[in-house]
């Protein structure tokens, strides 16, 4: 190795867990070192409901008036349009919460405003172009990661490592934990339509019938849709022809024709094989995996982006302070799961039905008992004992997540441009950081990457 760089902490990727479980550690006196294999935050098709659960978190932080200053889409209901009526599966409205609205906004800028106030710690690093490569183990405990960064090898060493590496997780595999994978019955084909003359939308709609499902969002500038497929069949629907997608989904969205007209090649839309799992175990001795490492959910209900951040939480609260002191042990890792398992355990049995129940409501062919529900399904569903409990699950889960005091902050602090950054980007191989004194490691500029 090249270097041998030491932290109390190492999390091993930087998506929405990874990011805030950095800013919750640094603020409570923990060094933190978050890795990040890609350059940047640009990919597309991510996770970026943010939930009021969320925001109530942003604002124990102190953060929720600065995230909302960056002007996110507000959501406030989710509606499912189909044969039988329309369906209004969640009104945030009804929910008790400061924050009674989805925030939608791009997830590249949901991470470059949590790691840019992160970076006002001094003791939080971000490694940006560095990928953990093997974990390394002694006397089986987990010790920290090796590290490629361009042509640079390098280790971290910490007290504890966290995978919040996503949910093809190479921290998991590497650490063989026990999974247990379900079988989701749908693929997702995501892509976006130009928004011309539409009233803007503050909700989520969903249109059922005619053997297909449309989810769409308004954002802003355009829409983003979604379409669900039985498992499997996208390349059928591919081989099907571009010609014959556009029509289905004019079918499905009317309104919204003129825009679909603007698809004229598969290059505009990605499949999302849709995939959920859990770990039977989330830890090892010094090692923890949170987020979709731990559980990958389903995009049904867009629960996955907030379980997540809500894992994040509840690891920086409980083991803080032991690993200030350099001891992490196993019981304290077994105490976040056992918080937080339940809670995934719960909303995976609940996606599991909903998807279900949006295949059958789709379905275009139906039997007698397959139309008799479609018929009464939107006046059960509109009951309003029912939407008040679906609404608060979806707006605040089954529990709310709080920061623990010492990460807290009323307001958050002003801090001049010139502070000092600990962002790290991979730079020409023999070069060295001042800070570090790692080959193929250099500072970056004190700003978050542009986008």
């Amino acid at each position: 190795m090249a270097s041998e760089l030491q932290t109390d902490c190492c999390v091993v990727g930087c998506g929405p867990a990874g990011a805030m479980l950095g800013l919750m550690l640094a603020r409570q006196g923990v060094n933190v070192t978050v890795l990040e294999k890609h350059d940047d935050f640009l990919r597309d098709f991510r996770g970026d409901d943010i939930s009021p659960a969320t925001i109530e978190v942003l604002d124990e932080l102190g953060l929720a008036r600065d995230f909302l200053a960056l002007n996110p889409k507000r959501i406030q209901a989710v509606e499912a349009h189909t044969p039988g009526g329309t369906i209004v599966l969640a009104d945030l409205r009804r929910v008790r919460t400061s924050f009674p609205f989805f925030a939608v906004i791009p997830q590249w800028d949901f991470l470059d405003f949590v790691t840019r106030e992160a970076s006002r710690e001094p003791n939080f690093r971000l490694l940006l172009g560095t990928q953990a490569t093997e974990l390394i183990a002694d006397r089986n405990r987990t010790q920290g990661v090796r590290c490629r960064s361009g042509a640079a090898e390098f280790e971290v060493r910490a007290h504890l490592t966290v995978g919040a590496d996503g949910r093809f997780s190479r921290v998991r595999e590497h650490a063989r934990l026990p999974l247990v994978v379900t079988a989701a019955p749908i693929d997702l084909l995501w892509f976006r339509l130009p928004k011309t003359r539409q009233a803007a939308q503050d909700a989520i709609s969903i249109h059922l019938g005619g053997g297909h499902a449309m989810a769409r969002i308004d954002r802003g500038s355009y829409w983003q849709v979604a379409c669900m497929l039985t498992k499997g069949s996208a390349k059928e629907v591919e081989q099907a022809g571009i010609t014959a997608f556009r029509d289905t989904a004019a079918r499905c969205m009317p309104d919204l024709a003129r825009a679909i007209a603007e698809l004229r090649s598969w290059d505009q839309l990605s499949v999302l094989s849709v995939q959920t799992n859990r770990l039977r175990r989330w830890y090892g001795p010094g090692l923890m995996c949170i987020g979709d490492a731990a559980h990958a959910m389903s995009p049904i209900g867009g629960a996955g982006i907030n379980l997540a951040i809500g894992d994040a939480v509840a690891l920086a609260s409980r083991l803080a302070a032991p690993l200030q002191r350099g001891e992490v042990p196993v019981r304290a890792l077994a105490a976040v799961q056992r918080e937080r398992a339940w809670q995934v355990h719960f909303m995976q049995s609940l996606q599991a039905p909903l998807t279900k129940a949006y295949l059958l409501a789709a379905d275009s062919d139906p039997g007698r008992l397959t139309s008799f529900v479609q018929r009464a399904a939107p006046k059960l569903a509109n009951l309003p004992g029912s939407l008040g409990l679906r609404s608060r699950v979806t707006a605040l889960g089954l529990r709310k997540a709080h920061v623990a005091a010492a990460a807290r902050r009323y307001p958050a602090p002003t801090v001049s441009p010139g502070d000092q950054r600990t962002v790290m980007r991979q730079a020409s191989p023999g070069t060295s950081s001042p800070m570090t004194g790692s080959p193929g490691i250099s500072p970056a500029s004190s700003n978050p990457p542009e986008v």
